[in-house]
């Protein structure tokens, strides 16, 4: 399955899929991988690792219509069978969806539909709840929104930070990450045959 993925930070999710790909644990193609601004680590390290990298940089846009079109234009040149938003920042219009519709994995620090949006851990710990985890879905029009793939959840412990919870988080959604892309490698796409 030949793949881009989108980062906006660090890109932990993405060097979790790049050493998968490296021991063979996971069969996709990395074609490229792509941010919304330059100097994020995350294409810093896809670089290090010999993959294409590229910025589609939001503020090089004065409208965000005309950035989602480069973007998508810009990903849709890698011709992606799959594209993985790996702590991507930005919410990408509905032309992006539509071009790549079915196709546009997403990875979010909760249990969807509950906690949707940037702050899910800190929305999870105020509202007091006793279990979160993640989701990884595909996404659509809406915000964090779409059919679920694949959930795992982590007990919020009394003495959990937003900044605790959240790194036990990542540790379940690396793995729940994996085994998805895994799991559609192998067996392709929901509702594509």
């Amino acid at each position: 399955m030949r793949i881009v993925v989108l980062v906006s930070g660090t890109g932990s999710n993405l060097q979790a899929v790049l050493d998968a790909v490296a021991s063979g644990e996971l069969d996709v193609e990395i074609a490229a991988v792509g941010a919304d601004r330059p100097g994020t680590y995350g294409v810093q390290r896809a670089a290090e690792a010999g993959y294409e990298t590229f910025v589609v940089n939001f503020r090089d846009y004065g409208k965000r219509a005309d950035w989602n079109r480069a973007l998508t234009e810009k990903v849709a040149s890698y011709a992606p069978e799959l594209v993985l938003s790996s702590g991507f920042m930005r919410i990408v219009d509905e032309h992006f969806i539509n071009t790549f519709e079915g196709r546009y994995l997403n990875t979010h620090p909760a249990l969807l539909p509950s906690f949707p949006g940037a702050h899910g851990v800190r929305d999870a710990l105020a509202y007091g709840v006793k279990v979160t985890g993640c989701t990884v879905h595909i996404a659509d029009a809406g915000v964090d929104t779409g059919p679920i793939l694949a959930q795992a959840a982590v007990d919020v412990l009394e003495t959990d930070t937003e900044e605790t919870l959240h790194e036990r988080i990542k540790v379940q959604e690396r793995r729940l990450l994996l085994e998805t892309l895994g799991r559609l490698s192998a067996e392709g796409l929901p509702g594509r045959s």
